[in-house]
């Protein structure tokens, strides 16, 4: 570790044991970066030798900022944390709102500043945020006025809170000098602390240092994306997501591009962002995907106003092929899929246009190594499902948690995903090592009998995780929301299971199947599958003892 520039040694202090921590891998000539390192100066402060001050940077709702006007902003709220709030190199400041230009203004600024930032999901309430603020000891919070009175609920009274979006970080930073100069801090100095969205139960606090905020920018997007200055990036995630963090801001500001920011990520704001603004890049998961399809379906205008993309991005959740096949067919660009997590920062494993496997995740992103182990920790041959291993210049560092044990082992990251490898060094993603369903000693995917459901006119959505079974052990028990106007009945799922027999191997099939009127989700659109797990074994409503 270098000298680090943190004045609070809150978060250096919380960081797991040497023998702990992954290996990081910064051997590549891009990833070459200095001892002392502040990521936000090393993203916006160049431009103005560029000549590039006047170049369109953030496209908001209503009006677009510069990078000149960004990085100016950018210096007067570090003023106002400094010289007005008394932040210092390492205070955590948590920061709340949807994705607006104020909203990366401040992002940038907490971290040019030496703090350490807390990025929240805009719809957390006062409980989750509350406890969030006690495990990260954040001391102060910058916060849309829209967004006020669940933090307000949740903030000790000694939680100093500035409003933006016409409240009093606006008013403050009118008074303040442009020019700042960043913190001093070093390459490996915590500036980001960002809790995973809770698939798996309670959130755990990820430490990002300012090396791997540059690192994550100075890799897919060049040697995968082939991005340049000219492309004009939109889409759903939010910033508090970390997959909305490399593509709606650290991807753009890396190359001097610019960025659609939508407040509200809906399937027909972001076909209307695209069209409007003429977008290039787009990033979203595979819900908005198919909910974009059904607009597209609905209007035969919509797919040739889409002509101006060239790159379709997709994350959070598994791409199932008929999603990709149907975006192919209806808009004729394939949806490049790509696996990250929030401890690793972004995608670990993508497609590569003109090399997609339709199915497959992709292969390992340049500067990333993988490989897929069994519980011994031995790689597995070629085509056997085992754990998802990975190493590179981002990794696993937990605050205070138990559970780094479980994540890091032997210097590598075991993400908690099940693939296998083909002969061609394409990954497969099999479901979450926790969803493999073992049933009668079959191990069944989860995610192979969903892609068949949806497949099934009925189904608008579903997830199949494993239910309790006497004698098999465990069973596939599918959880279907279908589409409107159709009444779920005992006929219906009877149809659903000969449906799946029909397709894949019949032992396969869902035994049990539950209607719901919609999955449980977190904030960035992944299905909460320990929810439907712990339903599931609390029904424990299976067919037990039928072969077939």
């Amino acid at each position: 570790m270098a000298f680090s520039g943190h004045i609070d040694s809150f978060t250096r202090d919380r960081l797991p044991p040497p023998s702990q921590r992954p290996t990081f891998l910064f051997d590549r000539p891009e990833l070459a970066y200095p001892d002392r390192l502040n990521a936000v100066s090393s993203l916006i402060d160049g431009w103005r030798e560029r000549g590039w001050d006047e170049r369109p940077c953030l496209i908001g709702a209503d009006e677009t900022w510069s990078y000149g006007r960004l990085r100016d902003t950018v210096d007067r709220i570090a003023r106002v944390l400094t010289e007005d709030y008394g932040v210092v190199p390492g205070n955590r400041v948590l920061l709340r709102g949807p994705n607006t230009p104020m909203l990366a203004a401040c992002w940038l600024a907490v971290i040019k500043a030496g703090a350490v930032l807390v990025p929240t999901m805009p719809l957390l309430r006062a409980g989750e945020l509350a406890d969030v603020m006690r495990r990260a000891a954040a001391t102060m919070a910058l916060c849309d006025v829209r967004y006020l009175a669940d933090l307000e609920e949740a903030a000790e009274p000694s939680m100093r809170i500035a409003s933006f979006h016409g409240g009093e970080l606006e008013r403050r930073i009118a008074g303040k000098p442009a020019g700042f100069t960043p913190a001093d801090t070093a390459a490996d100095d915590v500036a980001v602390v960002a809790f995973t969205s809770g698939t798996t139960g309670t959130p755990k606090a990820a430490a990002h240092q300012h090396r791997h905020l540059l690192a994550i920018a100075d890799l897919s997007p060049r040697s995968i994306l082939r991005t340049t200055a000219d492309d004009v990036f939109c889409g759903s995630p939010t910033m508090a997501f970390a997959y909305g963090l490399g593509g709606m801001l650290l991807f753009p500001l890396r190359i001097g591009a610019s960025v659609v920011l939508v407040e509200r990520g809906t399937s027909e704001r972001l076909l209307d962002a695209v069209i409007r603004h003429k977008a290039t890049v787009m990033f979203t998961v595979p819900t908005v995907y198919r909910g974009m399809l059904s607009v597209i379906e609905s209007d035969a205008r919509v797919a040739p106003a889409l002509s101006s993309l060239r790159l379709c991005v997709s994350a959070g959740e598994p791409l199932p092929l008929s999603t990709f096949e149907a975006w192919r067919d209806a808009t004729g660009i394939e949806i490049l899929d790509s696996l990250g997590t929030t401890e690793m920062l972004n995608a670990v494993i993508h497609a590569v246009p003109g090399q997609v496997r339709p199915g497959a995740t992709g292969k390992p992103v340049p500067g990333y190594e993988a490989m897929v182990v069994d519980d011994q920790f031995r790689p597995v041959p070629t085509g056997q499902v085992g754990r998802l291993a990975v190493r590179g210049p981002t990794g696993c560092l937990y605050l205070d948690d138990p559970r780094q044990e479980t994540y890091v082992q032997n210097g590598w990251n075991l993400t908690g995903d099940a693939f296998h490898i083909d002969e061609e060094g394409y990954f497969w993603y099999h479901a979450r090592t926790d969803d493999l369903i073992v049933s009668a000693g079959y191990k069944i995917s989860g995610l192979e009998v969903e892609n068949v459901l949806l497949n099934h006119e009925l189904v608008e959505e579903c997830a199949v995780v494993a239910a309790p079974d006497p004698v098999r052990g465990t069973i596939p028990k599918a959880f279907v929301v279908i589409r409107d106007g159709v009444e779920p009945d005992e006929r219906l799922a009877e149809a659903l299971q000969s449906f799946v027999k029909d397709h894949i191997a019949p032992y396969k099939y869902p035994r049990s199947v539950e209607f719901l009127h919609a999955l449980p989700r977190t904030e960035t659109g992944k299905v909460q599958r320990f929810k439907l797990r712990r339903r599931a074994w609390e029904h424990g409503d299976g067919e037990p003892g039928e072969d077939d």
